[in-house]
């Protein structure tokens, strides 16, 4: 095996044993492959039921310089920064292995870069379908003032308006698969911490939730307020609190995702002190 290439595993542990400091050093651009493959790493009968996941490590000169991982075949890579010819050299890899690559997910730069490669190697046509814009928490700063009420934690009695908005939040974003009472348990909320923001009555108004702690970092996902009830300051207010809540925990990184065609979402996270780290997209395969 050489020593400078992209080396292929489907261990999730073999993988985070050679590239676990890696994804560490940057946590707050490594959100997502650290999350994902710590819930691999837990829930070896979620992996199991999933199928197949695959995992890569690029190695030069003794070092680890990138990483992707693919949790199904019919799952996009999910790639962290490469150079052009880091990402050349991937899709060279994969497309001589025959692996099945759908789409990939990454920063701007690298996804486009082996979407470019992807379609010399395998000549499929990538098709631009998801953008995002990652973010992470500064100076936090609340939002003046704040609407009346307060925040709690989700017990198991709202669990049915819980998934229910989630529902409509999946809904709203295009994310697929959908979720609903039957599939909650193998969704990728299932393990979330969940806080509403409720009125001076007790009616819950708008939701948000973090991961559990990776390396010092908390994602905050989803957030989410009916449409009949916004823009009154409640999505503000509850992605405040699970924020204070998450850096209370000891959260030294704490980040979030939005659409950046969202004007609303982007201007209220760096109103209450959230930086764009990078831009984020998604390719498809034809």
């Amino acid at each position: 095996m050489r020593p400078d290439d992209w080396h292929l595993t489907e261990d999730v542990d073999d993988f985070l044993a050679r590239s676990g400091g890696f994804l560490r050093s940057r946590p707050a651009l490594h959100t997502m492959p650290l999350t994902v493959t710590e819930k691999l790493r837990t829930d070896k009968a979620a992996e199991r039921g999933a199928g197949t996941s695959v995992f890569g490590q690029l190695e030069l000169g003794g070092e680890i310089c990138a990483t992707f991982y693919q949790r199904t075949p019919s799952d996009p890579l999910s790639l962290t920064s490469t150079t052009r010819e880091q990402a050349d050299l991937l899709a060279a890899r994969l497309a001589d292995l025959g692996c099945p690559v759908p789409g990939v997910s990454a920063d701007h730069r690298t996804a486009t870069a082996f979407a470019e490669a992807w379609q010399r190697r395998a000549g499929a046509d990538p098709t631009l379908s998801q953008r995002n814009r990652p973010y992470r928490l500064g100076t936090i700063t609340p939002p003046e003032p704040l609407p009346e009420g307060h925040s709690r934690a989700v017990g198991d009695q709202d669990h049915q308006q819980l998934v229910g908005w989630v529902a409509e939040f999946v809904e709203t974003v295009g994310e697929v698969p959908a979720v609903d009472i039957d599939s909650w348990s193998r969704s990728r909320f299932a393990d979330r911490h969940f806080t509403f923001w409720q009125t001076p009555d007790g009616t819950p108004v708008s939701v948000a939730a973090t991961t559990s702690m990776v390396a010092g970092m908390v994602r905050v996902d989803p957030v989410y307020t009916p449409a009949h009830l916004r823009g009154c300051g409640y999505a503000g207010a509850v992605t405040v609190e699970v924020s204070r809540a998450a850096l209370a925990a000891g959260a030294s990184d704490v980040v979030l995702f939005a659409d950046p065609a969202n004007r609303a979402s982007n201007a209220l996270y760096q109103r209450i002190g959230y930086v764009p780290v990078t831009d984020w997209v998604g390719y498809d395969f034809s």
